[in-house]
């Protein structure tokens, strides 16, 4: 297996890893515009679903058409620092395969009729995350993290936000970021890196240059407690810290801590609020990073006469981490986790495609899977020590949702309100 980079002359930078043991082809095109970069809040959601609508040589019946004939797969989605167009299939037809994305990032069609269409298409799905508590209390959580800052804004837009957006405008935000100084070019599978360059040069003769969105960082405030009332029959709730960048070396110990606390099974959080107490069918554990902020966040559905004995624990847990650590047996379990799903993830064209595309693109360079876990295996009972104390002081928020009000929960025993000062 070879990873290939190159900076083709148009600007498009180009990574490919040849696997020729496979008969699959993964593409992505992967642009470094994402829902933080907006100033009309839903515009990369939007356009995420616009491209697929058809170019000037291609419709949309056709594009489906022609992937369903060879049994492609394509689909897309939208981040807060990128959105991801990709498509999966035979390595005989990667040419379609190819074309196809290079048409629809290069010339789509954008018709005031498709945006009008779209929209309605978008407002449902505003409000169909709208009835899920779960994902409220998600979206909560992070407006709560990074308040007045893009970062926090849900990356499907407002109702009211999607409702004023013209085709127009559309247009304007897809000619400004779709540029090719703007996008990352992944393919994974049966493939040559120099048949793939030469498909695409000469390809955004007519939008040339483009550069990453300028980004400022979010201030230390937070939110210290978002609280949604809903007569649900479960309570929904996501506490949330602060924490390192994906570019800070503590993203190592960091992930190694989450698996501790709520990463798995065997984690201290599953084990002790669902196997010991039964308090809960789900919690776990999470880290989101952006290229100037993080965070880790429990997540946790519970009955709501539950809400204070869980939020205890969750708590608790974090101070003990704080004072004393993890232990050599969690340490090694994290460690071996982190490896096998490191390595379980790169046994796909689709999968390798993805690092390959999210890496250039985030980091300027793409991690060999030996360095990756080198950096897992460096990881110390000191360095998670010291970021699970770090992890202690930082800012945190609580998030909830479900049938009771914000003056039941204690800002104190939480530290929620001393972080937040």
């Amino acid at each position: 297996m070879t990873v290939a980079l190159s900076v083709l002359p148009n600007g498009l930078r180009l990574a490919t890893e040849a696997m020729p043991e496979v008969r699959s082809v993964a593409i992505g095109f992967w642009v470094g515009t994402g829902s933080r970069d907006e100033q009309s809040a839903g515009a990369s959601h939007f356009l995420e679903h616009l491209l697929f609508k058809g170019t000037s040589s291609r419709s949309a019946a056709a594009i489906a058409e022609d992937l369903d004939a060879v049994g492609g797969d394509c689909n897309a989605f939208t981040t807060r620092e990128y959105t991801s167009f990709y498509v999966r299939l035979l390595s005989e037809h990667l040419p379609l395969g190819l074309g196809v994305l290079a048409d629809i990032m290069e010339d789509p069609a954008l018709r005031p009729s498709d945006v009008d269409a779209e929209r309605s298409v978008i407002l449902d799905e505003i409000l169909m995350h709208a009835d899920e508590p779960a994902d409220q209390a998600a979206e909560q959580a992070m407006a709560a993290l990074y308040p007045a800052h893009p970062l926090g804004r849900d990356t499907l837009g407002t109702a009211e936000s999607v409702g004023a957006m013209t085709a127009i405008d559309i247009r304007r935000f897809f000619e400004h970021h779709y540029r090719p100084g703007n996008i990352v070019v992944s393919v994974a599978g049966d493939c040559d890196h120099d048949t793939v360059a030469a498909a695409l040069e000469g390809r955004f003769a007519d939008r040339p240059g483009g550069s990453a969105p300028g980004r400022s960082a979010p201030g230390p405030e937070v939110a210290p407690l978002a609280v949604v009332r809903r007569s649900t029959e479960q309570a929904h709730l996501v506490l949330g810290m602060r924490s390192v960048s994906r570019h800070d070396h503590d993203r190592w110990p960091l992930a190694v801590l989450n698996q501790v606390l709520g990463g798995g099974l065997s984690s201290r959080l599953f084990q002790k609020v669902r196997e010991e107490r039964g308090l809960a069918y789900s919690i776990w554990s999470e880290r989101a990073a952006y290229a100037d902020a993080g965070s880790l966040a429990v997540t946790a559905g519970t009955a709501p006469e539950h809400v204070d004995e869980v939020l205890r624990i969750v708590v608790g847990e974090l101070e003990c981490l704080a004072t004393d650590g993890v232990t050599e047996r969690e340490l090694a379990v994290a460690k071996g986790n982190l490896r096998a799903d490191t390595l379980l993830s790169c046994e796909d064209s689709g999968a390798r495609m993805s690092r390959l595309g999210s890496a250039v693109l985030l980091h300027g360079r793409v991690w060999t899977v030996d360095e990756v876990l080198e950096h897992f295996e460096a990881v110390t009972l000191d360095d998670v020590h010291r970021v699970a104390a770090a992890l202690a002081e930082a800012p945190r928020t609580l998030a909830a949702v479900g049938p009771f009000d914000p003056d039941g929960f204690d800002h104190d025993a939480l530290g929620l309100a001393r972080r937040a000062a």
